[in-house]
């Protein structure tokens, strides 16, 4: 691909650089230095990321093309037509370039005595087990579609693959059908050990192997299968139904993703001719969606959930997370706070600390009333159990819970019907806009005064994601900043008013304002013969107006370092526009999620964590919150952590125009800076 096509003279367009971002989650598949099973998940976690991608971000693309409209200043200066097979171009090199992992991955397995084996493969006492296990399992779950010139397809769901069948018949007659893999069915069927060797089957192979037993009433001379996978328009569409709450609505639409718009079709690129144009012709693909010939086997994000065998030593060592120096699970959380503040780091601290502080002021008799926002639970939720605990004890409760989360609508649905049931006050959130900040305020009676106690953070409060999402949590009873975030959910019910606040930063109304504002302070200490310094970690900066100010702090003299984990539209390190900018993006086993703001101020830097990347959707159109750290020991920890991953050259790949991911390599002792943070705070606790 020439440059040109990447980005014009300053902006790298948003897709194509989450593609490259993507790109360096299948280098993490293709790294000895990980342990293969670990690969393995890693490939399937590109996979899932992939699907998601069509889901939304291809499918806006396909919305402007659709829509007849070229969208060349919205998407970095490419037409959106010519992005759309852009995209699909980048999409069939990197999936050629994961089945080529696989393979190679499949080898390794082979050489650690565990086969991935075909229908082709099966012995005689596989035969046996596999058939048992169909007939008791498999067949019961089944959904086969018969085909026909005359019968209309069904909708086929959302990315769930099928495997479609030809028969040839003895008068030559051809007879299609489709079968649904089960998704509520493992993926891989392990089958008995023979010796040291484990043996492991696809559902998709096994039902390849059972052919004969699916299709036993047709009498065919021959039959072939082939996966096929469609991915569907996942965009929310409302309808103007004033009748229905805003619950039904979301419901509904979420609904309405299974029979939307298809924007990808992958096929087996081995299927027949005819039966891949009998399926085009049937399901009305066309040319504008992206048509990609695949390998055998698809919905490879099943990989995440590849079997372990009982292989610790191809997995990466499960870390303990540690405890908070100086703050206790076993005492009382408010009594700590209010003595000083606390950081959380997850998922090399303990999640509990979270749980710990919601089930506290759930019984604690003097707590009054407890706000909190909610965007992404886990699917056994402690955090929720605590919030209805606390309703049941007659605390007032309110929770806003975001419905729109997206993938997550339907789980906060049945979350907020459980709530509700048990007296938690719910806000939806503000119209027009998504609630994405990270943060709860407790009010508890002390003497005859209200005190407030509280914590915010970069990350959800969700036990399944705090193992593995990199995340900071600031548990304060600071009182100024407290009472912001009180303003934040009084904005939530009464939000025709706009609230001010003097320590937090707040979208949609001051985000850009302010960060100008810290900005314009490091171009003036450059002008005024004094250091210039902006350090920021991130997931995504695509922001046109934030990319600009950078490249203008840049241009004057200010030194700016980026840690980015996924999309970058900032083009790093161009004379006269970058040059004092540097980005690296980190990738490794877990998934980096803080962000983080650091800027110079002469000494004495301002530090801020944050819920909001610097994305228009995050500084325009949704609720976060920015936090300053007034704590001099948290913050010389916050930019400590800095300092372990810009060091990092092991993991950090270096983000410029080139966009080939090269990792950054220098002549120092390495630094893995995942693993030397989860020991930076191992030595703080023996210190």
């Amino acid at each position: 691909m020439i440059k040109q096509e990447i980005h014009n003279n300053s902006y790298i367009n948003r897709e194509i650089s989450w593609l490259q971002f993507n790109a360096r989650v299948l280098q993490e598949a293709s790294d000895d230095r990980v342990p293969l099973i670990e690969r393995l998940r890693f490939l399937g976690i590109f996979s899932n990321n992939l699907d998601e991608f069509f889901k939304v971000r291809y499918a806006t693309v396909k919305r402007i093309v659709d829509a007849g409209k070229g969208g060349k200043s919205e998407l970095g200066g490419i037409k959106s037509d010519e992005l759309l097979e852009i995209i699909t171009q980048i999409v069939i090199k990197q999936q050629t370039e994961s089945l080529e992992v696989l393979d190679g991955i499949h080898k390794m397995l082979e050489a650690e005595d565990i086969y991935v084996i075909d229908e082709n493969q099966i012995d005689s006492s596989q035969h046996d087990f596999l058939k048992k296990y169909f007939i008791r399992k498999v067949s019961p779950a089944l959904v086969t579609i018969i085909l026909n010139d005359l019968v209309v397809l069904p909708n086929l769901k959302d990315s769930a693959a099928y495997l479609t069948v030809k028969m040839v018949m003895h008068d030559d007659k051809k007879q299609f059908a489709l079968i649904e893999i089960p998704k509520t069915i493992n993926r891989f069927v392990e089958l008995p050990k023979q010796g040291n060797k484990s043996y492991i089957i696809m559902i998709d192979d096994l039902l390849r192997h059972c052919l004969g037993y699916i299709f036993n009433i047709f009498d065919y001379k021959s039959i072939s299968a082939h996966m096929i996978k469609i991915t569907r328009d996942a965009e929310l569409d409302f309808e103007s139904d004033l009748s229905k709450s805003f619950i039904e609505k979301i419901s509904d639409s979420v609904k309405h993703r299974q029979i939307s718009d298809p924007v990808r079709f992958v096929y087996d690129k081995t299927i027949e001719a005819d039966t891949l144009e009998f399926l085009l012709t049937k399901m009305g693909i066309d040319n504008t969606d992206s048509i990609i010939p695949g390998g055998r086997y698809h919905n490879r994000r099943d990989y995440m959930s590849f079997p372990s065998l009982g292989r610790t030593d191809l997995l990466y060592d499960k870390i303990e997370p540690l405890p908070i120096k100086g703050l206790s699970l076993e005492t009382s959380i408010f009594k700590a706070i209010d003595g000083k503040d606390y950081l959380l780091h997850a998922p090399y601290q303990t999640f509990s600390y979270i749980v710990k502080f919601l089930r506290e002021a759930a019984l604690d008799p003097q707590v009054k009333t407890l706000k909190i926002t909610i965007y992404r639970l886990a699917q056994i939720s402690h955090i929720a159990s605590s919030l209805i605990n606390a309703a049941i004890n007659g605390k007032s409760v309110t929770v806003s819970i975001e419905l729109q989360a997206r993938f997550d609508e339907q789980a906060n649905i049945a979350y907020a019907h459980q709530m509700e049931e048990e007296g938690v006050n719910l806000v939806f959130g503000v119209k027009g806009l998504k609630v994405h900040s990270k943060m709860c305020v407790i009010e508890r009676e002390e003497g005859k005064k209200l005190k407030r106690y509280g914590f915010i953070s970069t990350g959800n409060f969700n036990e399944s994601t705090a193992k593995i999402y990199t995340d900071y949590t600031l548990f304060t009873a600071d009182q100024r900043i407290l009472k912001d975030v009180s303003k934040i959910f009084n904005f939530f019910e009464t939000n025709y008013k706009i609230f001010r606040y003097k320590h937090l930063i707040t979208s949609p109304h001051y985000t850009k304002k302010a960060i100008f504002k810290l900005i314009d302070k490091e171009i003036d200490n450059v002008k005024n013969g004094k250091e210039g310094l902006i350090r920021l970690k991130m997931n995504s900066i695509s922001s046109y107006n934030m990319v600009d100010k950078l490249y203008e702090a840049s241009n004057a003299g200010v030194k700016i370092q980026m840690i980015v984990r996924g999309i970058c539209c900032l083009i790093p390190g161009i004379k006269g526009m970058s040059e004092n900018i540097e980005v690296i993006s980190i990738v490794d086993k877990f998934l980096e999620h803080t962000r983080i703001y650091i800027f110079g101020n002469d000494g004495d830097p301002k530090v801020y964590i944050s819920s909001a990347d610097w994305m228009t959707r995050n500084i325009e159109n949704r609720v976060e919150v920015s936090c300053p750290i007034y704590d001099e020991d948290i913050k010389q920890e916050i930019m400590e952590n800095f300092n372990i991953c810009w060091s990092d050259n092991v993991k950090a790949r270096i983000l410029n125009a080139a966009q080939q991911n090269e990792y950054k390599v220098n002549d120092e002792e390495p630094v893995r800076s995942q693993f030397a943070t989860y020991n930076y705070y191992l030595k703080k606790l023996q210190d």
